[in-house]
C-alpha cells in the first residue's frame, strides 16, 4: 500500500493526468481571460507587418546602392560626363514629398487615437500630395526634353532619369498602398484582431512612404550637387 501511495504523489507532483499539456507559445497571446502564458492564434501582433515591410524594403536600399556606386565610378572615370541643369520645379517636388511625410504621420497618429474621420482626411491628403508628386517629376522631365536632353544625351542624363523614374515607380507602389487604406478607412475592425492588423498594415505603409521620402531627398542631393 505504501507503495501504490508514493506512486500516486509521484504522479500528481509532475502533473500527470491533471489536463491536457498546455501549448508552447507562438507570438500570440489571449485577448481576454486565462493566465498570462496561455497560447492563443487568433491574437495579431502588427509588429510582423513592420518587420515585413523592412525585410522587403533591403531589395529597394540594395537596388540604389548599386545606382550610386555607379553614379559616382561614372562620373570619376568618364570624358563624356556632362551635367545637365537640373530643373528647379524638383525643388517644389521635394518640398511636396516632405510635407506629405507630416500628413502620414497626422493619419497614423488619428487611427491609433481612434479618430476615423481625421485618419481618412489626413490619407487623403497625403494620396494628392504623392500624385503632385509624381505630376512634378513628370513636368520635370518635359522641361529638360524641351532643352534637348533625353536618356541618352549624356551618361548624367541618362542616371537622372534612370534615378528618378526608379524612385517614382517605386512611389507609385506607395500611392496604390495608400489608395488600399482608404478603400478600408471606414471598415473599422470588428474586434480587437482585426483593429491590431488595420493599425499593422498603416504602420507598414508609413514605414514604406516614409523611406521613399527620405531616399528622394537623397537622391535629390545626390544629383544635384555631385556632378
Amino acid at each position: 500500500m505504501a507503495t501504490t501511495v508514493t506512486s500516486a504523489e509521484r504522479v500528481i507532483e509532475k502533473g500527470i493526468g491533471t489536463g491536457p499539456p498546455s501549448r508552447p507559445g507562438n507570438g500570440f497571446h489571449r485577448n481576454g481571460g486565462g493566465s498570462k502564458g496561455d497560447a492563443d492564434p487568433l491574437r495579431f501582433y502588427p509588429d510582423r507587418y513592420r518587420l515585413g515591410m523592412w525585410v522587403a524594403l533591403t531589395s529597394v536600399v540594395m537596388l540604389f546602392t548599386a545606382l550610386t556606386s555607379a553614379y559616382i565610378v561614372r562620373a570619376a572615370s568618364s570624358n563624356d560626363w556632362r551635367p545637365i541643369a537640373m530643373p528647379r520645379l524638383l525643388w517644389l517636388s521635394t518640398a511636396v514629398i516632405i510635407i506629405s511625410s507630416v500628413t502620414f504621420e497626422g493619419a497614423r497618429r488619428s487611427l491609433k487615437r481612434q479618430h476615423d474621420a481625421m485618419y481618412g482626411h489626413w490619407l487623403l491628403i497625403t494620396t494628392i500630395l504623392g500624385v503632385v508628386f509624381l505630376g512634378s517629376q513628370l513636368l520635370a522631365w518635359r522641361q529638360l526634353v524641351r532643352q534637348g536632353i533625353y536618356l541618352a544625351t549624356n551618361p548624367h542624363s541618362s542616371f537622372f532619369y534612370l534615378m528618378t523614374a526608379a524612385h517614382g515607380v517605386h512611389l507609385l507602389g506607395g500611392i496604390l498602398a495608400l489608395s488600399y487604406l482608404l478603400v478600408r478607412t471606414r471598415r473599422r475592425g470588428a474586434d480587437v484582431t482585426a483593429e491590431s492588423r488595420r493599425i499593422g498594415a498603416a504602420d507598414a505603409v508609413s514605414i514604406y512612404w516614409h523611406f521613399m521620402d527620405g531616399l528622394w531627398v537623397y537622391l535629390f542631393l545626390l544629383l544635384f550637387f555631385w556632378k
